[in-house]
């Protein structure tokens, strides 16, 4: 059977049945139908609470089953007796409708109902989307209506956005005809890369969510002044729109796992992390907690590790990494076994750098794919064991909680281990370059670091609008490989990374270094996964996954 085919093959428990079950009062959920809610009450972690970080190697196009291996293990938790709550992201309209496809997991480990929570969900990433085109309307206004403060239409670094891949909309003119309006350039980011995502994700509650808003950069005057969302007094109106999208979303997996679904902003472009408060509630509810950063361990664990643990002051007590027979395959540039062993080197970096860089308990799951064979599996688990590293064989897709009940038990043992030994790969003190610096050689194995003319004028001129050696640092590259070189695959050394713009997210609390040809707003491939969806006269959907 397909995914979506064994998700409608499950019959859902209300969702007020699942939270009573972990202690979760009815009064405290605002009730989206029979099968979803967001979640009201404030977090407040209870003693003792475990968090899993799930992470993985650098994926195929397709993906590595991060997901349903992370849902596959808080089921599996469960199963083993240790209470258990999920912590994942939304999934985004770009991937969905582009080639990665949905975020909900697969086969018998998914959160459900599926077909909800990969399209409109709860509305969360609408109202992302009009708060940030809010802001953009009023900055326009504010210049149409004589620009009292002085914004230069040329300087103007908020952009507008859309939660779909559309390539047409990285460069366009707005006013252009409008009568009495200045034309200027403008360029949409993608809904899960733009800063209110990053934002709602931080924040602790209303209070701060309008303060992070307030702080967004969104131009500047034509004396070089910045000028702040506050300065607009927009804060307040976008709060009104994001009040509802910042409370967490609860929906359940097959295995009647509570799963807190919150924010979605991307691993290769963003932050990676779904929200500070999400988590905080699965730990408030649970003894343990699975969550999961976005594609490889260079991109989404050291974004989680780096940033959001910095700002949260959350500490994972066990890290988890996916890794697949055939990435690792590819990786090792062929299909072959001789392929297998070589792409090796691509795990082994990242075991690596949990272990020996952040220093973290970590074990390898290795997500078994139909055609895997014994021969394959043993090839990845002699390589890990020789680490030091445990390493378990998951079937989560076929088997659902069960399919991961060994590596259920051997996180529990990992946690009983001292995470007090975790660092950063930077330090607060340091230089944003030397920042970038450290997890280009440290995390990425790169030889050195080259900033573009534009990056540094960025540096220069971000120096007189905020401290940018107090803020830690998004690196936004190819989620293929550890380089900003798609194609450069397995674990390169000696290249360099090339860093062609900074960008200040203010409200969010951290900068963004722009590397290699990496954009902000994607395009649909080819052969995109909506032109083979389709639905009938019932409103059935096939091709969503």
């Amino acid at each position: 059977m397909t995914d979506i085919e064994i998700a409608r093959n499950y019959t859902m428990k209300p969702i007020v049945r699942v939270a009573k079950k972990f202690g979760i009062s009815p009064e405290d959920l605002e009730l989206y139908g029979n099968y979803k809610a967001k979640v009201m009450a404030r977090p407040c972690p209870r003693d003792g609470a475990k968090l899993v970080l799930v992470t993985a190697i650098n994926p195929t196009s397709a993906g590595e089953g991060k997901t349903t291996v992370s849902i596959g293990l808080a089921d599996g938790l469960n199963l083993i007796g240790a209470k258990t709550c999920l912590a994942l992201r939304e999934p985004s309209l770009g991937p969905v409708f582009g080639i990665k496809g949905g975020a909900t997991g697969g086969g018998y480990s998914q959160i459900v109902p599926m077909e909800d929570i990969n399209l409109h969900f709860t509305g969360d990433f609408h109202a992302i989307t009009a708060a940030n085109n809010l802001l953009c309307a009023l900055i326009d206004n504010s210049i149409f209506q004589g620009n009292t403060l002085g914004i230069d239409p040329d300087r103007i670094v908020f952009n507008r956005t859309l939660d779909v891949n559309d390539r047409a909309l990285r460069r366009v003119t707005v006013n252009d005809g409008v009568k009495d309006a200045v034309p200027h350039a403008e360029k949409f980011n993608i809904t899960a890369a733009c800063e209110v995502m990053a934002i709602v994700a931080l924040a602790e509650d209303l209070e701060d969510l309008k303060r992070r808003l307030g702080k967004i950069l969104v131009a500047y005057t034509y004396d070089g002044a910045p000028v702040f969302a506050a300065d607009l007094h927009a804060q307040d109106a976008m709060a009104i729109l994001l009040k509802d999208a910042l409370k967490p979303n609860l929906v359940q997996t097959l295995g009647g796992t509570p799963a807190f679904v919150h924010c979605g902003p991307f691993a290769n472009i963003a932050h990676g992390c779904n929200s500070v408060q999400a988590t905080r509630l699965a730990m408030t509810y649970a003894d343990y907690t699975v969550t999961e950063a976005g594609f490889g361990a260079d991109l989404g664990a050291e974004k989680f590790l780096d940033v959001k643990c910095r700002i949260s002051g959350l500490r994972p007590n066990a890290v988890v990494i996916v890794a697949t027979v055939r990435a690792l395959k590819l990786h090792g540039g062929g299909s072959s076994l001789a392929s297998l062993r070589k792409g090796l080197a691509n795990l082994l970096r990242h075991v690596h750098n949990i272990t020996q860089v952040y220093r973290l308990p970590a074990v390898v799951a290795i997500n078994r794919f139909t055609d895997d064979t014994a021969r394959e599996i043993n090839i990845v688990k002699k390589a890990v064991e020789q680490t030091g590293v445990p390493v378990s064989v998951c079937d989560v897709w076929a088997k659902g909680g069960k399919g991961a009940k060994d590596l259920a038990r051997k996180v529990t043992e990992l946690c009983r281990s001292d995470n007090s030994t975790f660092r950063f790969a930077y330090d607060d003190g340091d230089a944003v370059e030397e920042k970038i610096r450290k997890i280009a050689t440290e995390i990425y194995g790169a030889a050195n670091v080259e900033y573009l003319p534009a990056a540094r004028e960025s540096i220069a001129a971000l120096s007189a609008v905020c401290d940018v050696n107090s803020l830690p640092v998004v690196i936004a590259k190819t989620q293929y490989s550890f380089s900003d070189d798609a194609k450069l695959l397995g674990a390169p050394t000696d290249f360099t990374l090339t860093v062609r713009d900074v960008e200040y997210r203010g409200g969010a609390g951290f900068l963004v270094a722009l590397a290699g040809n990496m954009l902000l707003m994607p395009g649909l491939s080819r052969q995109p996964n909506a032109v083979g969806m389709t639905i009938d006269a019932d409103g059935k959907i096939e091709g969503l996954y």
